[in-house]
């Protein structure tokens, strides 16, 4: 390899940067970034009149919402600290309730407090207070919200799928307690148990449900099955599927349970007749029906002892 006298550069590395940079057009030197005066006289063309009328190009895609107002802080808005700092009221609020309910339990608070913890899990870090008492005011008690269906849960300010989320999980543990109480229990010694864990699943519901306990040879309750749900007023029942089930668990008897989302649990003559059809399909497979209770939101009816059965 040739070499020259550039301490070893090869020949014509260089060139063709020499070349664009002696061929670079000259003219005026570049200006140095920011405005120049004509620049800001455009600006100003651009700027609307004093006292003009102006709104933005598109509306926002939100509703703005005041948390500090009256109705939405339930009342508190802004409280002012010994140093005159000024602080939403709720600050802290979190924090003192769950000491409250870990100390002294859950006898002594009312229910929207309650259901405010319940709501921490699902909304954080505003207050939730008017929430509460928004659901409560829906649905009248703290068993009705804890009922209610997703679609009027939605339907209340506020509320979102995290919070029905929150209360779905609250009715399944109240029915996961009440359930280990009676199951593979005598129903009999165990009536009260059974009574109370009928009304926390069926009490405040919105529309029929049917359900069915079945019982071994010693009366204690094998499963408890949901049959079938329906509408406001009415629910679909089917003695033979109803005899068919008990086959399945070797059922020894049954005892009918259903709810009136009216409230009041005074059977009809559709729960009358069904009852009498159920008890005639199970008869001729041997398995008893110890009783058919309704229930309403705040007491039940038993065939048995209004002589149905």
């Amino acid at each position: 390899m040739g070499h020259n006298d550039d301490k070893g550069r090869r020949p014509g590395f260089f060139e063709p940067l020499v070349e664009f940079v002696t061929r670079r057009p000259k003219g005026p030197p570049r200006r140095p970034e920011g405005f120049a005066e004509d620049g800001l006289a455009e600006l100003d063309a651009r700027l609307p009149p004093p006292g003009a009328p102006t709104e933005p190009a598109a509306q926002p895609g939100y509703r703005p919402t005041d948390r500090l107002r009256p109705e939405a802080a339930a009342g508190g808005g802004l409280v002012t600290d010994e140093d005159g700092t000024r602080r939403p009221h709720y600050w802290g609020h979190r924090e003192r309730l769950r000491t409250r309910f870990l100390t002294g339990g859950h006898a002594p608070m009312p229910e929207y407090e309650l259901l405010e913890l319940l709501l921490f899990n699902a909304i954080p870090r505003i207050d939730v207070k008017p929430l509460a008492k928004r659901l409560l005011a829906t649905f009248g008690d703290l068993p009705g919200v804890i009922a209610a269906s997703e679609h009027r849960i939605l339907q209340v300010e506020g509320a979102d799928r995290w919070v029905y989320l929150q209360l779905r999980l609250a009715e399944a543990m109240a029915h996961r307690l009440g359930q280990a109480r009676v199951l593979n229990r005598d129903v009999i010694a165990t009536w009260d148990h059974l009574i109370s864990y009928c009304r926390t699943a069926m009490a405040h519901r919105e529309t029929e449900q049917f359900r069915i306990l079945f019982l071994d040879r010693k009366n204690r309750l094998i499963a408890d099955e949901a049959q079938a749900a329906g509408t406001v007023d009415h629910v679909p029942v089917y003695p033979r599927e109803v005899a068919r089930r008990a086959l399945e668990l070797t059922a020894s008897a049954i005892i009918l349970v259903h709810n009136h989302p009216s409230g009041d649990p005074t059977p009809g003559e559709e729960d009358i007749a069904m009852t009498r059809r159920v008890a005639d399909a199970c008869r001729a497979i041997e398995v008893g029906v110890h009783d058919h209770v309704v229930i309403g939101k705040d007491t039940e009816v038993s065939f048995r002892e209004w002589g149905y059965l």
